[in-house]
């Protein structure tokens, strides 16, 4: 049995307060006992009225942002992912997923799928990876790495599902708009139960971006969410529900289609 937390916060465009908020919901979590903290995506710094704020906030992973929490993992069980803007070297960013526990980084991702969706354009400053993830490990589960807009992507979902992902997490910051709401609950709910896999969704709140963080089972039920604020929600994924829903819908193994391939 893994617990999971939710981190679901509004950025502001001060890393170091961004920091601070990040250290005391890692401190709430491990107190809770969870063994995986998910944070949202972009937490470097956030401001809506600066459309150049990726950049100017991105860090390296050796960086003071990425260090200080890594000094706050020390010495302790709970991993922590989240994703921060990396420098590429030429100018531009990566959009980069990463995991953290008892003082190391034990995982990165670099988003495949950039929002260039709904008048945004992600890929004017970011550049997109390259590579699907491999599975990360945590308490006996297998978890598959995924960042916001990938969750529009059945393909992915269902490679991960394929490679053996138990759950998938999603930090996200899921921009507001007509009918976006909406849209977060059916693809997330979507994308677990197609595969009959867990999936914890945390996204961040605030002026430009939902909330409304989430963790669906794999037969497309609810085990917690978030409204429009901060908020650290907890859930327990349990195995023997995934092996139940995998036996009574068994949809992984009566597939007719290969397993996606990375274009």
């Amino acid at each position: 049995m893994l617990k999971v937390a939710l981190g679901q916060f509004a950025v502001s465009r001060v890393w170091e307060e961004n920091a601070q908020v990040c250290e005391d919901l890692m401190r709430r979590a491990s107190e809770a006992g969870a063994g995986l903290l998910i944070l949202p995506e972009g937490i470097l710094a956030r401001d809506i009225t600066d459309p150049q704020i990726v950049l100017k906030a991105a860090q390296p992973l050796d960086g003071p942002f990425v260090s200080r929490l890594l000094a706050a993992s020390r010495g302790s069980r709970l991993a922590t992912m989240f994703c921060v803007h990396v420098p590429t070297g030429d100018g531009r960013v990566w959009n980069t997923l990463v995991t953290l526990r008892d003082g190391e980084i034990i995982s990165e991702y670099r988003k495949l799928h950039l929002y260039d969706a709904f008048n945004m354009k992600e890929s004017t400053n970011v550049t997109p990876g390259d590579q699907i993830p491999p599975l990360l490990e945590i308490d006996g589960l297998k978890i598959g790495l995924m960042t916001c807009y990938d969750v529009r992507f059945p393909e992915m979902a269902r490679r991960l599902a394929l490679d053996g992902a138990d759950l998938l997490a999603l930090p996200a910051a899921w921009v507001r708009g007509s009918l976006k709401e909406n849209h977060w609950e059916v693809l997330v709910t979507a994308r677990a139960l197609e595969n009959t896999c867990y999936i914890a969704a945390t996204g961040e709140c605030g002026e430009r971006n939902i909330g409304r963080s989430m963790v669906v089972d794999p037969l497309g039920v609810v085990t917690a969410s978030a409204g429009e604020g901060p908020a650290l929600v907890l859930t327990e994924i349990d195995p023997e529900r995934l092996a139940h829903a995998r036996k009574v819908l068994p949809v992984l193994a009566n597939r007719r289609f290969a397993a996606p391939e990375l274009a």
